[in-house]
């Protein structure tokens, strides 16, 4: 199997901007405002369809389901079927995202879910000022996040700091987030899109009415300890992977090449998406093919490559379950 790009789905959303039409170079789009670009999906109803290689116009779910382990690997295909196990999407954000949180495994499959979602953030060239919300910066209780919520005063307890190209940020099911003003950044999370809205600044949808809160099932999900830094201290290096984020869901690396490198996924039983956040990389595969990958493009390498040549100049992702 050869690398797969697949269509972006572009979602309008009332705090969206013109940045992902920008930067992917989207023309004669008009001016909808678009919050997401969804890379890569397998959520039902959402499934992302590929463009290019025999499997081109089929979606996501199709090609799992037909080349099973050889697309996506022995073990994830044991745990995960035919649903593909990541969503990968760009994001940005106009306006400040509303304050909200994501159930855990366990109270996700207590409520009927699939499964919980645990996401990170990756930030590209944001506006002077754009900031993140992440993680409770005073000690509450959950009687006081509902006062607190119900006399607007909720955004007090969170820390707020401000973000530039390059930081990472990691947030596990249960930690309050919100992605504010300026930001766009590139998200990996698990497939889900569950999402309990705590507090949205009283904002109102193109129809005049407020949007609808989670407050009560927040309550349930949410991580009440506190960290000195929520954000993910790392090195940047040219020339080598980075790690970023290992956990049980993903795990990611950042590469900044401006040399040829060899990625080798000989020992590795999954599929790798790789996400371009900046540049132009030619990544020819163990078979002989070739795939050209600019910022703003998503590939799908399958679980059957052993390893990626990469040339040119780019800085890119690379995740995998």
């Amino acid at each position: 199997m050869e690398p797969i790009k697949f269509k972006p789905i572009l979602k309008p959303t009332i705090w969206g901007g013109n940045k992902i039409v920008n930067f992917k170079h989207i023309e004669g789009y008009g001016d909808e405002q678009i919050g997401e670009s969804w890379e890569l999906s397998g959520l039902e109803g959402h499934e992302s369809i590929a463009e290019n290689g025999p499997y081109k116009g089929r979606n996501i779910t199709e090609i799992v389901t037909e080349m099973k382990e050889r697309l996506v690997g022995t073990d994830n295909y044991k745990r995960f079927g035919n649903a593909f196990p990541l969503l990968i999407k760009f994001i940005d954000a106009h306006q400040d995202l509303s304050i909200q949180v994501h159930p855990s495994e366990e109270i996700a499959k207590k409520h009927g879910l699939k499964n919980g979602k645990t996401e990170m953030w990756f930030i590209m060239d944001s506006d002077p000022g754009a900031f993140i919300r992440c993680g409770l910066k005073d000690r509450i209780t959950p009687e006081q996040y509902k006062e607190m919520v119900a006399d607007n005063t909720i955004c007090d307890a969170i820390a707020k700091f401000e973000v530039k190209a390059d930081d990472c940020i990691f947030i596990p099911a249960g930690r309050i987030h919100s992605i504010g003003k300026g930001c766009l950044l590139a998200e990996i999370q698990q497939a889900s899109d569950v999402t309990y809205r705590i507090y949205d600044f009283n904002r109102r949808d193109k129809d005049g009415n407020l949007r609808e809160l989670h407050t009560a099932q927040a309550a349930e999900c949410i991580d009440y300890n506190i960290q000195k830094d929520y954000r993910t201290n790392y090195v940047p290096e040219r020339n080598k992977g980075v790690a970023l984020t290992q956990c049980s869901y993903f795990n990611t690396a950042v590469y900044d090449l401006d040399e040829p490198m060899t990625l080798d996924y000989s020992e590795l039983d999954s599929f790798v998406i790789i996400i371009g956040i900046k540049g132009e990389g030619t990544f020819t595969d163990n078979e002989g093919n070739t795939m050209t990958l600019h910022g703003g493009e998503t590939m799908l390498v399958p679980a059957t490559t052993e390893t990626l040549d990469v040339s040119g100049s780019i800085k890119f992702l690379e995740t995998y379950a």
